[in-house]
């Protein structure tokens, strides 16, 4: 089987019950906690490429940061977000789940499974 990582966040409910339901399938994923260990610019790339989204997709504009950051404007490209999220990791939705050259955003956390091998 190819290796697993999940980007958590273990304050999420969501990023909680996808790692439950790996784990109760005996899988231990490589857990990257991305508030502490945020991607390079260079990995957001290669994650957003894996999980077929821009990176606007893949921002919660929920957050404080967005607004103050004013990530909403449409000007905004592609790498001015990507460095936001880089910047900033709690604008990264979660929790992601990579499966070799795939990956899914785990909302609902039942998503991860529909890309397990």
């Amino acid at each position: 089987m190819s290796e697993l990582t999940l980007y958590h966040n273990p304050r999420c409910s969501k990023s909680r019950g996808a790692l439950e339901l790996l784990e109760a399938r005996g899988l231990a994923p490589t857990v990257v906690r991305y508030l502490e260990t945020p991607p390079s610019a260079a990995e957001m790339r290669t994650l957003l490429g894996k999980l077929g989204l821009s990176a606007r997709q893949l921002l919660r504009s929920g957050e404080e940061e967005y607004q103050t950051l004013g990530l909403a404007d449409a000007g905004l490209s592609e790498d001015q977000l990507i460095e936001a999220m880089v910047a900033h990791p709690r604008l990264i939705e979660r929790p992601i789940l990579v499966v070799g050259d795939k990956a899914v955003v785990g909302r609902p956390p039942e998503k991860v499974l529909e890309i397990l091998p």
